[in-house]
């Protein structure tokens, strides 16, 4: 691994993989300021006060309610707690803006208004808007008085961005675009009033677009019956012989996709976040049930198969939300070099979600996936109440799904990275060659059979160890690309594999960082608790770790170098064994203590 750099410098993206970070590197939630707290404790009490006592309207779709609450939280400023404070903003720091969407995540369908009209409908604006166009809409869609919404999907284009047929064709006189075409599955469509379209220009250069609510040729399909989120206004946008003025062209013409790309990494960001706060109230929902179910004579939470699954939910979520702050962190530290250097604060935001676009898609694929699993052993924990829609438990199983659909599918996200991490590579912004060498010159020496001592020193070589495994297989298979080998583009199974490593390798070890630095802080817990959900964890990386790596090497070696490769592998996933039963017991029994989260 390189040497270990200053926290002043700000790390690049995807640089996790050879960089050793240190905890004070890192921020972590128990760090919030009192400034902070404030903050979500004004979430807490929005989500309290206005969203609980109407949730079942929201899901029956009532007309007018979402739009009245979003501008309920403008008139509070949280509509704008990420943009700046000439057109109204608050301009809050990316870890205060974490905490809210992590406050707002539980808010069930009303999460995706709040989302689809703060992110990728804001910050295309906000990123790739001119002066005129900022002054005009921020503003309103700052205080609430507007609602946005943002048409990228087609019947024929969902992954595939770039594949989409509608059209834009410049009128005779040269002041309107005419735009013919449909979109689906655009959020806020029932009720919004600004919609940022993407067309391609002559049906070749994408562009995006400003369109008002109440433009001519502008048509909206009924609400869609959907298998979740059913609270969240969802339509299809049609545009027929629709005029727009040349002046609302958002952008530079034929670069839709910067704008379509960048707003998407900053939303990855924000879901995973979103979920990670989901998983929050699914474990306070899973414990409460736990305690007060009984069976056989006793609560069902002093079983342990219902403590296994305690336990492995916070587990997860606590491993996630780790990840998350650090890179919240990293992202605000960018931004405020970017600031430093001369940057407007649309500017600097811009670039520092799209440096850290590796993350955002770890973080968007973690959250997901660790909500998933999170209701579904919720829905298990109450058994057959659990099924029932009269119980909440019902509701957020169904309303999970989405998030590993949206935003980009998890499998669109896990290739997106890997194929972001080689384009750094070559481009010469990140130096994965040297290591990757210095682990191939590795497997055909001796192993140090040195004992690791001190604190922590376990992890932190599984830590190393996990590095050294992504690279020897990323540096393979791309060794075998070079060959005329293997052509990694189609061979999505080996950067799906991949993909994995990079999840569990940042997870793991923004976990171990959190925990370091845990020692040295008052926390809710003992430290013996977070030891706990650490070496769980880390035992069952390290299983993982041989899976996805042997499941990759196997992919594409055989015979001698395929053998080489996989004692390398057994080399490196020496984490010792762990009573994870009874670590899992342990913190299980913290959670039923608490009756929730508790962490």
């Amino acid at each position: 691994m390189e040497d270990t750099i200053a926290k002043t410098t700000v790390l690049k993206g995807g640089a996790f993989l050879i960089h050793d970070s240190k905890p004070e590197d890192i921020f972590i939630p128990e760090e919030l300021s009192e400034e902070q707290l404030m903050v979500k404790q004004m979430t807490v009490d929005f989500i309290k006060y206005e969203i609980d006592p109407v949730r079942a309207r929201i899901e029956k779709l009532e007309p007018g309610l979402a739009p009245s609450l979003l501008k309920k939280m403008g008139d509070l400023g949280l509509l704008g707690a990420h943009m700046p404070a000439q057109y109204g903003g608050t301009e809050m720091d990316t870890n205060t803006n974490s905490v809210i969407s992590e406050v707002l995540g539980p808010s069930g369908s009303f999460i995706v208004s709040f989302a689809a009209h703060t992110g990728i409908g804001m910050l295309p604006i906000l990123y790739f808007g001119n002066d005129a166009q900022k002054e005009k809409y921020l503003p309103g869609l700052i205080s609430g008085d507007l609602k946005a919404a943002y048409c990228l999907t087609e019947p024929g284009s969902g992954s595939d961005a770039l594949a989409a047929k509608t059209r834009a064709d410049l009128n005779e006189a040269g002041t309107h675009y005419v735009l013919n075409g449909q979109k689906m599955w655009i959020s806020n469509a029932g009720f919004a009033d600004i919609f940022i379209v993407f067309a391609k220009i002559d049906g070749e250069k994408f562009t995006g677009f400003i369109v008002e609510k109440g433009t001519n040729g502008l048509t909206l399909g009924a609400e869609e019956d959907k298998l979740g989120i059913k609270g969240s206004s969802t339509r299809q946008v049609f545009f027929e012989n629709m005029q727009v003025p040349v002046e609302n062209v958002l952008g530079a013409i034929g670069k839709g996709h910067l704008i379509a790309f960048n707003a998407l990494n900053i939303g990855r960001y924000k879901l995973g976040i979103m979920c990670i706060g989901g998983c929050k109230e699914t474990i306070n929902m899973a414990a409460r049930y736990a305690n007060e179910r009984f069976q056989f004579g006793q609560s069902i939470g002093t079983f342990g198969a219902i403590q296994h699954k305690l336990a492995e939910m916070a587990i997860r979520n606590f491993a996630a939300e780790s990840a998350a702050y650090r890179t919240s962190q990293l992202m605000q530290d960018k931004k405020a070099a970017s600031e430093a250097e001369g940057d407007a604060y649309g500017q600097a935001m811009l670039e520092a979600a799209e440096e850290y676009a590796i993350e955002c898609s770890i973080l968007k694929i973690l959250g997901s996936e660790v909500t998933d699993f999170c209701v579904d052993e919720n829905v298990q924990i109450h058994g057959g109440i659990g099924f029932s829609e009269e119980y909440p438990a019902a509701r957020a199983y169904r309303d999970s799904r989405i998030n590993r659909i949206y935003e980009g599918t998890n499998e669109i996200n896990r290739m997106l990275m890997v194929d972001q991490l080689f384009k750094r590579a070559l481009k010469g912004q990140l130096d994965i060659v040297t290591p990757a060498w210095a682990v191939q010159k590795e497997l055909s020496s001796m192993p140090s059979f040195e004992k690791v001592e001190g604190l922590y020193a376990e992890e932190h070589k599984a830590i190393a160890d996990f590095k050294k495994i992504v690279l020897m297989t990323a540096g393979a298979a791309a060794k075998m690309q070079m060959d005329g080998k293997l052509v990694l583009k189609d061979e999505q199974e080996i950067l799906m594999n991949c993909a994995d490593m990079l999840i569990e390798l940042f997870a793991s070890e923004s976990m171990l960082l959190r925990v370091e630095k845990l020692v040295h802080m008052e926390k809710e817990q003992p430290q013996e608790i977070y030891d706990a959900m650490l070496q769980v964890y880390f035992h069952d990386v390290t299983a993982k770790m041989t899976k996805y790596a042997t499941d990759a090497l196997a992919s594409f070696a055989e015979g001698d170098l395929l053998k080489t490769f996989l004692m390398g592998l057994k080399r490196f996933t020496k984490y010792p064994a762990v009573n994870v039963k009874e670590k899992r017991r342990l913190v299980a029994s913290a959670i039923l203590k608490a009756n929730g989260w508790c962490f």
